[in-house]
């Protein structure tokens, strides 16, 4: 409409009705629309730039000749007709192959930001899935040693487990959950490695945290605690420290450590696969260490 317009203040020397122009604007339409839903799609699908800016050329041309000779009738030679009148044709037709070309771009960044999206999901769902089982695998395994030595702490031990069986199936599968879930998580973890370690480990665990009133990503301390436990060496310290003040969780994991272990394979795969969690998920909003010194130290900084 803004097109029409501007065309027809510059047609002053006409009355509306008796505009050429708007006789002509049919036809634009025609030539308009066909261009941008059969020719600018086919020709772009193929590839075909150089042929398409061809038929363009070729479609201005007898779309500003047209114009001259039927609408206008203006009896001027060819190069007076192109000279006066082929911004007609040219202006609405590269006008809305730009329109078309934006909207294509934008469709295209959208479906590359949902196959983006689509494709964190699925990693961040395979990352769990490691997670999952390895950690319910090492509670069952303390569980079946004390039924075979202290039989009457097991029905405790099978409620908490049962706790965190429902916290594994069902809270780790929204993209976050309350704080104090997680805690709780951990905290029948804790007891259930200070149960399996007695006499082997010393277990230090601190908590500091002014609020459960925030939503974190299930899971995701678990990793860093139980490396600490696996991998550190018998009759060691192992020390853990949750801390939670004005929206900064602070993790600290540490414990004595055997150099050959912490070089394997599958002590690296959990790491980096807490990296990659918490680049997907706490982008720029964390803050991720690990100290290699007289003992191994991880530390992690969250921003909620």
């Amino acid at each position: 409409m803004l097109f029409v317009f501007v065309s027809l203040f510059l047609f002053s020397d006409f009355y509306w009705k008796e505009n050429p122009f708007l006789q002509y604007l049919a036809l634009l339409v025609i030539i308009v629309y066909g261009n941008n839903f059969l020719l600018l799609p086919f020709f772009v699908r193929k590839k075909m730039y150089i042929l398409y800016t061809f038929v363009f050329a070729v479609i201005s041309f007898l779309a500003t000749q047209l114009y001259c000779y039927t609408f206008a009738k203006c009896g001027c030679t060819i190069f007076k007709c192109l000279s006066d009148y082929l911004w007609q044709s040219l202006v609405p037709l590269i006008f809305f192959s730009f329109i078309w070309v934006l909207y294509r771009f934008i469709d295209k960044e959208n479906e590359v930001e949902a196959i983006k999206k689509e494709h964190a999901e699925m990693e961040l769902k395979f990352l769990k899935s490691q997670i999952n089982p390895h950690v319910l695998f090492n509670n069952l395994n303390t569980i079946y040693s004390y039924s075979l030595e202290k039989p009457n702490e097991v029905p405790e031990m099978i409620l908490m487990l049962s706790d965190n069986l429902k916290h594994v199936l069902y809270e780790s599968n929204s993209k976050t959950i309350s704080l104090e879930k997680e805690v709780h998580f951990i905290d029948n973890y804790m007891k259930f490695q200070k149960l399996r370690t007695e006499g082997t480990k010393h277990v230090d665990y601190k908590k500091d945290i002014d609020s459960y009133n925030y939503q974190i990503a299930p899971l995701l301390l678990i990793t860093i605690i139980e490396n600490a436990f696996k991998h550190s060496t018998l009759h060691s310290d192992v020390s853990i420290t949750i801390k939670v003040e004005k929206g900064v969780l602070e993790c600290i994991c540490e414990n004595d450590y055997d150099e050959e272990k912490v070089s394997t394979t599958d002590f690296r795969i959990g790491l980096q696969n807490l990296e990659k969690r918490l680049e997907l998920i706490y982008k720029d909003h964390y803050e991720f260490r690990i100290d290699k010194n007289d003992k191994f130290k991880v530390y992690l900084k969250l921003n909620f």
